[in-house]
Formats: C-alpha cells, sequence, structure tokens
C-alpha cells in the first residue's frame, strides 16, 4: 500500500516489482513442497480415513449441539423425520416402498392418460385434420405440398400431442412432488451400497435419478463426482435410466399389449408391473455394466462420500405443478414437437417418392426387415429408430406414420391411408396388427427402448463433458450392442 504522504521513485517501484517477484517465486517453491507432502501423507492414509472423519466432526457437534441448543418448536417435526426414515431407508422396507411408489404413480398415470388422449386424438385427428384437407382442396394446393404440410408434418405433430402430452402431463408432476417431498435423496442413500460394490461412486445413484428426467442432464450431473473415473463410469451408464422421452413409449405399448392380456380392472396395475420392471432391469443394467468396467478398463478403488438427508418437506401443490408442466411437460413436449415436423415430412416424402413403382420407405423397410425381425422387432421399427436420433420422443408417432404409409390402412377414417380414428386403444391395436405386431414384438420394443443408443443432444454432451470422441462412441454404441 502507498500511503498518501510517500511519493516513490521510479527506481522504487521497479525494486519492489523485483522484490515481489521474487517474493511470489518463493511462495511458489514453497507451494510445491506443501503439496508433495500433502500428497504422500494422503497416500499413507486409511482407506476410510476420509469417513471417519466427517462421523467425527458430525458425532462432535451433536455433542456440542445437545447441551447448548434447545428445539422447543420443532422436536416433533425431527422425530417425525427420524421415525419416517427408519423405514424408508431401512435394509426391510426400503426398496419395496421405492417399487411401491413407482408403482403407484405409473398406474395412476396410465389409467388417467386414456381419456384426456382420446379427447385429443378425436380434436385433432377426427376434426381439425379433415378441416385442413378440406381448406386445402378449397384453395387447390398443390398434392406433394399438401402431404407434406398436412399428412406429413401436422399428422407427426397431432400424434405426438395426442399419444404423448396425456401421459406426461401427469407422470412428471406426480414424479417431481416425490422429489420436492425429499424422497429421492433417500433413493440415492438405499442404493449407495450397491453402487460401491460395483465399483462405482455412489452420487451415481444421484446422477441415474437425473437421467430419469433428461439423460443430457443426468451427464452434466456427473460433474458432482470428483474422481474421473466414477464420473466417466456415470457418464457411460447413464443412458440406462429410461428418460422422458422413453417413458411415454413403454407406458403406451406396456397398457395396449400387455394391459390387454388381463381383465380390465387388472390392466392399469398389470401394465405398471410390466414398466416397472423395464426400469428396474435399466438399474440392474447400470450395476452390471459399472461393475464390469470398474474391473476391466476403469479399474479402480472406489472413493467414499458423505450425504446428509435433508429433512421432508409439504410438498408446494400447485407450484410444483406448474413448474412441472413447464419445466418438463411442455419443455420435452416442445422438443418432441420440433423434431416431429421435419420427421414428419420426411416420412410422407420416403413414402411417397416411388422407385420402380415402390416407395423408398418400402425398400428401406424390406432391406432392413431381416436384420430387425432377428432382433425381435420389424423394419418399420428400426428405421423409426434411426429417424428419431434426434430425439427419442418421436419414435411412436413415427412408427404409426410409417405403418399407416406402408400399410395402405382404409376403412378407419377416410381413404388416402390415413388414420383419422386414434381415439381409443383398439384403434391403435388395429392398426399395430396391421402392422404384423404381436405379444412379442412389442415386448422386445420395450426392452430395445431401454437398451439403444443415445438421443444426438445426450451424445454431443458426453463429447462436450469427456472431450473424447472415443468414450462418446463407446457411449452410443455399447448399449446399442448390449
Amino acid at each position: 500500500h502507498a500511503r498518501g504522504d510517500v511519493e516513490y521513485s521510479q527506481f522504487d517501484a521497479e525494486k519492489l516489482t523485483k522484490d515481489g517477484t521474487n517474493l511470489a517465486f518463493n511462495y511458489q517453491n514453497e507451494v510445491d513442497v506443501i503439496q508433495k507432502e500433502a500428497t504422500k501423507l494422503r497416500m499413507d492414509l486409511a482407506v476410510n480415513f476420509h469417513d471417519e472423519l466427517v462421523e467425527n466432526h458430525f458425532t462432535e457437534a451433536a455433542k456440542i449441539a445437545g447441551h447448548c441448543i434447545t428445539y422447543p418448536d420443532v422436536k416433533k417435526r425431527l422425530y417425525f423425520d427420524q421415525a419416517l426414515d427408519k423405514i424408508v431407508t431401512s435394509k426391510t422396507w426400503g426398496f419395496p416402498i421405492m417399487f411401491m411408489l413407482l408403482a403407484v404413480i405409473l398406474w395412476i398415470t396410465i389409467t388417467g392418460a386414456n381419456y384426456p388422449s382420446k379427447f385429443l386424438a378425436y380434436l385433432l385427428l377426427d376434426n381439425v385434420h379433415p378441416f385442413l384437407k378440406d381448406l386445402s382442396a378449397l384453395i387447390h394446393l398443390p398434392f406433394w405440398l399438401d402431404g407434406v404440410l398436412i399428412d406429413g408434418m401436422y399428422l407427426a405433430t397431432a400424434w405426438v400431442i395426442s399419444v404423448m402430452l396425456p401421459p406426461m402431463a401427469i407422470f412428471f408432476p406426480l414424479f417431481t412432488l416425490l422429489e420436492d417431498f425429499g424422497f429421492l435423496p433417500r433413493v440415492a442413500y438405499n442404493l449407495d451400497k450397491i453402487f460401491r460394490k460395483a465399483g462405482a461412486h455412489g452420487k451415481q445413484a444421484l446422477t441415474m435419478s437425473m437421467g430419469f428426467g433428461c439423460n443430457a442432464a443426468g451427464v452434466v450431473a456427473t460433474r458432482i463426482i470428483d474422481s474421473p473415473r466414477e464420473r466417466l463410469i456415470a457418464i457411460i451408464t447413464n443412458n440406462f435410466a429410461l428418460c422422458n422421452g422413453r417413458w411415454p413409449t413403454q407406458i403406451l405399448i406396456a397398457s395396449l399389449f400387455i394391459g390387454s392380456l388381463v381383465p380390465s380392472y387388472l390392466a392399469g396395475l398389470i401394465s405398471s408391473a410390466a414398466v416397472i420392471f423395464v426400469a428396474v432391469l435399466g438399474i440392474f443394467l447400470t450395476f452390471v455394466v459399472s461393475w464390469l468396467l470398474s474391473r476391466t478398463v476403469l479399474r479402480g478403488e472406489s472413493s467414499a462420500f458423505s450425504l446428509e438427508l435433508p429433512p421432508y418437506r409439504p410438498p408446494r401443490f400447485w407450484f410444483t405443478i406448474y413448474t412441472s408442466l413447464i419445466d418438463r411437460t411442455i419443455f420435452v413436449l416442445w422438443r418432441a414437437i420440433i423434431f416431429a415436423l421435419p420427421a414428419g415430412a420426411l416420412i410422407w416424402l420416403v413414402s411417397n417418392i416411388d422407385l420402380n413403382g415402390i416407395s423408398l420407405a418400402e425398400y428401406l423397410v424390406n432391406w432392413m426387415d431381416p436384420f430387425a425381425i432377428f432382433l425381435g422387432l420389424n423394419g418399420i421399427i428400426l428405421l423409426a429408430y434411426i429417424v428419431a436420433i434426434p430425439a427419442n420422443e418421436i419414435v411412436i408417432p413415427t412408427i404409426l406414420m410409417l405403418t399407416v404409409q406402408l400399410s395402405g390402412i382404409t376403412g378407419i377414417g377416410e381413404g388416402n391411408g390415413v388414420i383419422f380414428e386414434l381415439d381409443n386403444q383398439s384403434a391403435l391395436m388395429h392398426l399395430f396388427e396391421a402392422g404384423g405386431w404381436t405379444l412379442l414384438t412389442a415386448v422386445n420394443l420395450m426392452i430395445f427402448s431401454l437398451i439403444h443408443n443415445p438421443c444426438s443432444t445426450t451424445l454431443y454432451t458426453i463429447y462436450k463433458e469427456t472431450r473424447s470422441l472415443k468414450w462418446t462412441t463407446i457411449s452410443g454404441l455399447l448399449p446399442l450392442l448390449m
């Protein structure tokens, strides 16, 4: 500091700068020595030293707090938290409660989504679509432009809205309420020991939970893991968590094909159980792949971490409903619509551009059929997944459009191979059966929806986080090969 009553000459300033440089140089040398010594001492510590240190801190803090602090107004809440945690995080009841809550959410979603889906299909497909066709004929719109805009882009968008919006509008708010209540950290606590046994980090339970919303967000969330090795394991395996775009596919296929196997009063329960099975299969594959990676190419010791469980909070119901509808449902729906518009145009074009009397889509489907059937699928499903690489949300609408265009279905609505009355499950079943689907096809699609390449957004996010083309390629091909 230069006081106002002192003047420094140029020589003094240069001397001070030189002394400061020498001082900084000597300081850096001291820092290097301390860092080397700290690294050497850290290597000599026991594996569980960090756990014991944190445990001692909390134990000592609890003793001091017990002597000095009273809680006259919050004893009841603390007792409730502790009593509930004994149940929710217990070895006996922890996992059954997790599965039961997920089953209840899925049952409400599957049971409640059918009615709004029927209404949207009736409105968008049975009323708006014929109106647009009549308007197109009135203004003498060219055939190809009418097809691209109305039978392509509009129909793809209408199917995205009618098929995906109802289950998302129910599932995401319910899941957010559970998250706002404080339950997800308890899920991470329950899964921590399993992740450590699999050679992964306990925080991977949190990044996996984030992946159930969006895999790209789950990949970004792996930044909370300090170990580069364990973070890479979490990135590669995050795709096994069902994301926003795959939940509606699972729910729709399960309710159509598996729910129809039992009486109607059991359909919602059985469909929920099927979707839970697929979600749990994804968690199981996360453990298996994490275990294999941690013992082969990403070998190393698991690091410990401390997880402080937050208190339970009464969910802010209307605020949570609003934010989940805006941040999740509308966001995912808008993303699906953005990709559905060009996909619908592309599907109509490849279905109506002929080579020797055979459409391009039919060429592609016939070429893919042998391999797709070997997988237990069909060429239409495989082509739909290629078209839907930008976003998983448009898989089902793409399958519906390709099935309609290639099957030439008429009689359900008006002609031109376009369905208008997809306002109930029987009409959808009729469409899938016309495309050659069986129960086995549906089950294989549910599994393939879980285990296939990540969407382009997730792949790009993986590359941004790893800066490695090698690990991005492995992340994309590993689930597809599985």
